[in-house]
């Protein structure tokens, strides 16, 4: 069985997720993109994986988006993406908010028709290691 560890970007918040994931998205939906900020949300599901919140639960807050699906679970203090389990028999990872690798790769993009414009042949952009000069 595989341990993730995670957090919020203010550390109030730590947790760890004992098991497998079942799949990796990077969904482009317009619902992903309000609630990251930006091109897409990067999350991993699991049927099977437990959370166990190790620290700051007290500090973890939920909204869903009325009349859907769309859910999302954050620290009240940094406003850091948490796991969430809102959706009956589902956790959802946030990527970004774990501080273990993850050895598996995207499984696919999701609602790719509502990709930006900005988001795509990425690797002509100059990249820099860190914040530029």
């Amino acid at each position: 069985m595989t341990d993730h560890l995670g957090s919020c970007l203010c550390g109030t918040v730590s947790f760890a997720i004992h098991g497998e994931f079942d799949s990796f998205y990077l969904c482009h939906c317009h619902h992903c993109q309000k609630d990251t900020g930006s091109a897409h949300g990067a999350n991993l599901f699991s049927q099977s994986a437990k959370l166990v919140w190790q620290s700051g639960s007290e500090a973890v807050t939920s909204f869903t988006l009325p009349d859907t699906r769309h859910s999302k679970s954050f620290c009240k203090l940094c406003g850091s993406a948490l796991p969430n389990t809102q959706i009956s028999g589902l956790l959802v990872v946030p990527a970004g908010c774990l501080d273990t690798e993850l050895s598996i790769l995207p499984t696919a993009q999701i609602f790719s028709s509502s990709k930006v414009s900005w988001g795509v042949e990425l690797e002509s952009v100059a990249q820099f290691k860190g914040l530029p000069e």
